[in-house]
């Protein structure tokens, strides 16, 4: 049992113990950016550092004004810009709304036509009921006018 626990100990420091691996990284990454190097990105570094330092004191106060000037123009520019965009969208959505309508126009044409044909499918219906019923009452207005000169005689 003792073997199983001290195998089960040795397995977890392996597994779960990282400082080993994690040291030597560390000393390995100094040793080769420090020792080798010799300090030569350290020294590159400050000096493009005080490089653009000194840039910026030079041209910081000359370039406010230029910079503030350019970059009202550049709002200027943009605020034109958006007032254009705006302009061409509208027309686009007035264009997409017009063809809406046409379409819309269209259908109703199309549903008046219809409409129309149905009226006159059920006017010429009402004028057939019609002159049957004119028919009817002639012929029987004409019984009765025979049947009265009959009574009259």
């Amino acid at each position: 049992m003792e073997k199983i626990a001290k195998d089960v100990g040795d397995i977890q420091s392996r597994l779960l113990d990282h400082r080993p691996v994690i040291s030597a990284e560390i000393r390995f990454f100094v040793r080769e950016f420090e020792e080798k190097r010799g300090l030569r990105e350290s020294r590159l570094l400050e000096n493009l550092n005080k490089t653009v330092q000194e840039a910026n004191k030079q041209m910081l106060p000359t370039n406010l004004e230029e910079i503030s000037q350019k970059l009202s123009d550049i709002s200027k520019r943009l605020e034109a810009a958006n007032h254009m965009a705006e302009r061409v969208q509208q027309r686009e959505v007035e264009a997409q709304q017009n063809t809406q309508m046409e379409a819309n126009m269209d259908k109703l044409k199309e549903d008046w036509a219809e409409f129309l044909k149905e009226q006159q499918r059920l006017k010429e219906e009402v004028d057939e009921e019609h002159a049957k019923a004119v028919g009817e009452l002639s012929i029987r207005f004409n019984e009765k006018k025979k049947d009265l000169a009959q009574f009259s005689v």
